[in-house]
């Protein structure tokens, strides 16, 4: 068996692997290695185990980050909650847990991060701080509305007697979704992605993608997510909702909105993305009924690493974060693009 860098004549082989393979995602597939490439600039190194036959056995997809803020990283995957390499059998493990040694050390990275959302048999420090939900969807949206809590129910109601309703679209409603989400990241403190990061994912996957859009009764878009499918999962890595109206619960419009499209498009399992235990955002998602998920971040560490604290937990952003909530939105939909692709 042998390790080799993977090549375009290899992308089918390699996207079927990920396909077959139980814990295969969307993100490890060569589509979105392209859109690490293209929409976020940044280098890949993606290698794979084949053995005599030529068959692959097992492979690696990692993102190169040598920037100020992040420092020298590899990581599988950034900017999204899963990836790390996969593989049919320990010796395939091994081999490309050698190559990921190699990789650190010929890169001059301090680390490799490896994102999970199952415990591995890794002897390495491990993070496990973030989690997600899984909500085991029904045949139904209205059998998955009679499992709800009353309170649930109610809350999903009240914004329609508001006057607010609901789209679902796809590019078509991408300004709707970026003028709701630049603006809760602004609030947050937190940089932006770029529009066109959006959109070469759209255009990349206009299969899997949707966008859900809530409105106010005069038109304007008040909370907004994307969506992304693939095999039995419904994902919402991306949600955002405007603070001037969170007293009439358009989020919950949003999530209800957005379960009913996993329904319909016959996934059967609702992830509603990482947060951090017992936050706000965590104690949101936790009421709609899902298993919690505990998250694994996994790290390989060079002679002078460190894990890693690029994060909004770490004390040392909280001035930055404070700064960055009263800057002009014209600005921070300026600066955050440039600062965002660098922070993984």
């Amino acid at each position: 068996m042998k390790v080799a860098a993977l090549t375009p004549s290899r992308y089918e082989a390699w996207d079927a692997f990920v396909d077959y393979h139980p814990s295969g995602r969307i993100y490890q597939k060569t589509v979105w290695k392209a859109i690490f490439e293209q929409a976020f600039g940044r280098k890949t190194l993606y290698y794979y185990a084949e053995d005599e036959a030529g068959e692959i056995q097992g492979v690696l997809p990692l993102v190169h980050f040598h920037t100020f803020i992040a420092g020298k990283q590899l990581i599988s995957l950034p900017y999204v909650n899963y990836g790390g390499p996969i593989f049919k059998h320990e010796l395939a493990a091994e081999l490309l847990m050698t190559k990921m040694r190699e990789l650190l050390e010929a890169t001059n990275s301090d680390v490799v991060e490896i994102r999970y959302d199952q415990p591995q048999a890794f002897d390495l420090p491990v993070k496990e701080n973030k989690v997600t939900f899984y909500l085991s969807l029904p045949d139904s949206a209205d059998d998955l509305l009679k499992s709800f809590k009353a309170k649930v129910r109610s809350q999903i109601k009240r914004p329609t007697k508001e006057g607010m309703y609901a789209q679902i679209g796809h590019i078509n409603l991408l300004n709707d979704f970026y003028h709701v989400f630049c603006r809760n990241m602004r609030h947050l403190g937190t940089p932006v992605y770029s529009k066109k990061i959006f959109q070469v994912i759209l255009n990349s996957l206009p299969e899997q993608t949707h966008i859900v859009v809530v409105y106010s009764k005069d038109g304007l878009p008040v909370a907004a997510a994307f969506l992304m499918g693939y095999k039995q999962t419904m994902e919402i890595p991306w949600a955002s909702s405007l603070r001037k109206y969170n007293r009439y619960s358009p989020n919950m419009l949003l999530y209800w909105e957005a379960l009913k499209l996993a329904i319909e498009k016959g996934y059967k399992i609702f992830d509603f993305g990482r947060g951090t235990r017992e936050g706000g955002t965590y104690r949101f998602k936790k009421q709609w009924g899902g298993d919690e998920i505990q998250l694994y971040w996994y790290y390989l560490l060079g002679p002078n690493g460190q894990l890693p604290q690029v994060n909004k937990e770490n004390p040392k952003f909280e001035r930055a974060i404070k700064i960055w909530q009263k800057l002009p939105l014209w600005f921070t939909n300026l600066a955050g693009p440039p600062i965002v692709r660098n922070i993984p």
